[in-house]
């Protein structure tokens, strides 16, 4: 439903006299809250926002990659070690976020507790990343719709996607909430199944006989490639879990945030060990690392899929069909929750005087409105970009948004060793903490050490073999010298210095 105050925007915009300006000024006021966000997610919102950010295509198509690239047992270590950091990082953003729960999340942390400075650059990063993570999911939509109808033109599909994405954030927090919570489920739905179904095989009690641990002995399994094969899937299990995140972003709209975040945060770990490392055990015991449809992770060909196969082996005639459709949930939520993410961290930027105050009107339903049209028409541009000339800007774009999920994680890191710091130094008693993350400091600290390490060995490749390949280095690194530049620029103009942990703010005013 369009909000019956656009109706008198464009009757203002077209008209031009400044009579009709006042009276659209006036008539809509009783319409827009007090800038402020609603709380109307639930725990059950909260728990599969947790899981489904975790679970996509990284699961569905670009494990197979990994298996294949590392063997069954280095893509099994990648993956856990992977698993582990993301767990610490989301005990340490669940800290802060049951504690003081705003929509900023880690903008807003990074800006209390370390250098505003460092919360500008965090916030514009992340909703940068996730506008421009909204076109890869309109392409990637459109990519497999054409399974289905391959004559119809891409456009169309992404359109079409856009419109549905802006609908459910339009309506209120609950209408992503509501959506984002079957999104998920179809996914964990899927995850469990297979999981059921790959154990059956396993044992030879569901589609032929028993394959026991023979492929995990085969050839160079279970470690092929040596460590440096293993580096590299342990870079690209670091994108398989970005997304979990948003939980913290998710906090500021929660019913009852200091019960339902620890409650979320809690399930996450036993959730990331069912539905990742489960799943990437059962595809390595079933599927040969050496099996030729593991090696690319293309959305376009979703026969390749390892749960596509698998089904296949175990004789469901519409495997590929049913996870085409399962595929298109993933990437539609991708861009439903890039969409709410990127619309509220844009929403505390402006609350925060870092962004446009015209960007913090919000409805009477609580939707940061002016914010979600901006993402919104980026992640439009951003698409279209990629379908004139040769799409060189639009890879330029992604590109810069390469490592944008580490650098927030990085963040979350940051902020919490200082959080907690700060907490201490100021007298207060961690047990009126609602939520407290364990093996303080080790967590934040080993969590900033494995994303360093990810950060600089995304392209670790482009060093080794006589001479530098700097063109690959460029569209590997350029997402980190533009977040530096915005954060020293910001620190340099504003004169912004580091917070004396005595003079942390953990007030709730979202200022």
């Amino acid at each position: 439903m369009i909000p019956p105050y656009a109706v008198f925007w464009l009757l203002a915009v077209f008209s031009f006299p400044t009579d009709l300006l006042k009276i659209f000024e006036r008539s809509c006021k009783h319409l827009m809250s007090q800038n402020q966000l609603q709380r109307g997610l639930k725990a059950r919102h909260l728990t599969m926002i947790a899981i489904g950010g975790s679970i996509g295509t990284g699961l569905f198509l670009a494990s197979g990659g990994s298996i294949h690239e590392a063997g069954p047992g280095g893509a099994l270590v990648a993956y856990i070690a992977i698993s582990i950091m993301v767990y610490f990082l989301m005990t340490s953003l669940g800290e802060m976020a049951a504690f003081m729960p705003v929509s900023g999340s880690f903008s807003t942390y990074a800006t209390r507790f370390v250098d505003p400075s460092l919360g500008f650059a965090l916030g514009w990063n992340y909703w940068y990343n996730w506008a421009i993570t909204i076109a890869v999911e309109l392409s990637a939509a459109a990519l497999i719709m054409k399974y289905w109808f391959p004559d119809t033109p891409a456009i169309l599909w992404s359109a079409l996607f856009l419109v549905l994405m802006f609908a459910l954030n339009l309506l209120s927090v609950k209408g992503y909430g509501e959506s984002e919570y079957w999104f998920a489920l179809i996914k964990v739905v899927t995850v469990v199944v297979f999981i059921i179904i790959g154990i059956l095989m396993i044992f030879g009690i569901m589609g032929g006989e028993a394959v026991g641990f023979q492929n995990f002995t085969k050839g160079d399994a279970p470690f092929n490639g040596g460590f440096m094969a293993l580096l590299g899937v342990f870079m690209i299990a670091g994108f398989s879990f970005q997304g979990t995140e948003l939980v913290g972003v998710a906090a500021g709209e929660s019913e009852d945030p200091a019960r339902n975040i620890p409650k979320a945060i809690r399930q996450i770990f036993w959730r990331i060990l069912l539905f990742y490392i489960f799943a990437i055990l059962i595809i390595g015991l079933l599927v040969p690392y050496d099996n030729p449809n593991l090696i690319s992770g293309d959305i376009t060909d979703i026969a390749i899929s390892p749960f596509t196969i698998v089904f296949e082996k175990a004789g469901f005639a519409f495997a590929a069909s049913v996870m085409n459709a399962v595929i298109l949930t993933s990437v539609l939520s991708a861009g439903n929750s890039g969409m709410y993410a990127s619309t509220r961290m844009l929403w505390v930027l402006a609350k925060e005087g870092k962004a446009p105050k015209w960007f913090a009107k919000v409805t009477r339903n609580g939707v940061p409105i002016n914010s979600l049209i901006m993402t919104a028409a980026i992640g439009a541009l951003a698409f279209l970009s990629s379908l004139f000339g040769d799409g060189e800007v639009y890879v330029w774009l992604l590109n810069a948004s390469g490592m944008s999920g580490f650098i927030a994680w990085l963040g979350i890191a940051i902020s919490h060793y200082r959080f907690r710091k700060a907490y201490l130094a100021q007298g207060r008693d961690l047990r009126e903490l609602p939520y407290r993350a364990k093996l303080f400091p080790f967590g934040p600290i080993f969590a900033f050490i494995i994303c360093c390490v990810v950060i600089v060995g995304q392209n670790y490749s482009a060093f080794i073999g006589g001479e530098i390949d700097w063109n690959g280095v460029f569209v590997s690194y350029v997402g980190l010298p533009l977040f530096l530049i915005v954060w020293l620029v910001y620190k340099y103009t504003k004169k912004s210095k580091l917070v004396p942990l005595h003079k942390v703010d953990f007030s709730m005013d979202e200022k």
